[in-house]
């Protein structure tokens, strides 16, 4: 079997190094782009790249124009890496699509740790796999999401949200199971994470939104009334 191909973008030497080895060891492969034009040189090039791991502080081209300009192709999994700690730089990577977001410093086993989460639910996808509930399909094998019959443009983990709701539905849900099943390891950060993804779910699948119903105190239940 190949090894799963992962890009590693910082202008940091360091910290690129620092990651990739830790990758390596792993046994993932490892592309290192030190600025935002040479990763997407590299993205374009190479379509066989599984996962990103972007920094946000670059030359050439930052982050968030990288991020921009992959999202106009491809749901490519992107974990976003920054210095800063602002909660509105978080809310801009989820408004553009970063499915995790870690600030610096960081415990590089809890990277690795989020990307095995990301790929292992990325490859462990049944066949046949179908989740349908009041107007919502959910197709596991293709990895689409439709409302009465349209396709819905979900982010990876918006998708991989849904889906969590229709397995479970009508069972209330705190956020703390929320975290650990969907994003499958030990968060270390605030709920506010699943309160936003919520929130862009519920607008995206417009009036069926009130289907995920907010438990106040506790988190919530996706239920079909």
């Amino acid at each position: 079997m190949d090894k799963c191909k992962i890009l590693v973008v910082d202008d940091e030497s360091r910290m690129r190094k620092l990651v990739s080895d830790f990758l390596t060891k792993q046994g993932y492969e490892v592309l290192e782009a030190g600025d935002g034009e040479a990763a997407l040189d590299i993205f374009y090039k190479d379509k066989d790249i599984q996962l990103i791991i972007l920094d946000v502080m670059m030359p050439k081209l930052d982050g968030w124009g990288v991020c921009r300009e992959i999202r106009k192709d491809s749901k490519i999994p992107i974990i976003m890496l920054t210095a800063r700690g602002d909660e509105r730089d978080e809310l801009l990577g989820f408004e553009l699509g970063v499915d995790e977001y870690i600030s610096k410093p960081f415990s590089p086993k809890i990277l690795v740790a989020r990307v095995e989460a990301i790929l292992r639910r990325t490859s462990a996808i049944g066949s046949d796999d179908v989740l349908s509930a009041g107007g919502i399909e959910i197709n596991k094998t293709s990895h689409t999401a439709s409302i009465d019959g349209k396709t819905m443009d979900l982010s990876y983990k918006e998708f991989e949200l849904l889906s969590y709701f229709l397995e479970n539905q009508g069972i209330a849900l705190s956020r703390e199971k929320i975290l650990n099943s969907v994003w499958n390891y030990d968060y270390f950060g605030d709920a506010r994470t699943i309160d936003t993804h919520v929130k862009k779910l519920r607008s995206k699948i417009g009036a069926k939104g009130e289907y995920i119903k907010t438990i106040w105190g506790m988190g919530y239940k996706f239920e079909v009334s």
